[in-house]
């Protein structure tokens, strides 16, 4: 029961450390391609377009970043048997909880980058460059 609780902890401080990563990104996403934004918009995007489109980018990343680290884990524990008695377990339901889970934390994560991106002002968006 304390393995098992002090394990859940150890999961949820590597879910929002990762999570705050994505955030990261996907703010620095949103400042290098402001005049990609300011362009979209004076063709027509909406806020809505700019902000799904961030959302969908974060949501692939953490999704891609959850098999990923799926895949490691499940490597770790197949070396692991190499040397212990111990044999690893492939069930559908916990890959479908890790890419649930990292679905849930790249949409969390990527709503403030995504909004702060869908409420640029075109006008101020096509005036910057570098």
């Amino acid at each position: 029961s304390i393995v098992s609780t002090m394990l859940t902890i150890v999961a949820g401080i590597s879910i929002v450390v990762g999570g705050v990563g994505i955030m990261n990104i996907m703010l620095v996403s949103v400042s290098e391609r402001t005049r990609e934004i300011g362009i979209r918009k004076a063709l027509g995007a909406t806020a809505g377009n700019i902000l799904s489109q961030f959302l969908f980018e974060s949501t692939i990343l953490s999704v891609f970043g959850g098999i990923m680290g799926f895949a490691l884990g499940y490597l770790g524990a197949f070396l692991i048997q190499l040397v212990t008695p111990f044999a690893p377990h492939i069930s559908w339901q916990i890959v479908g909880i890790t890419t649930a889970v990292s679905l849930v934390t790249g949409i969390i994560f990527g709503i403030y980058p995504a909004i702060k991106a869908a409420s640029k002002d075109p006008i101020v968006s096509l005036k910057f460059y570098r």
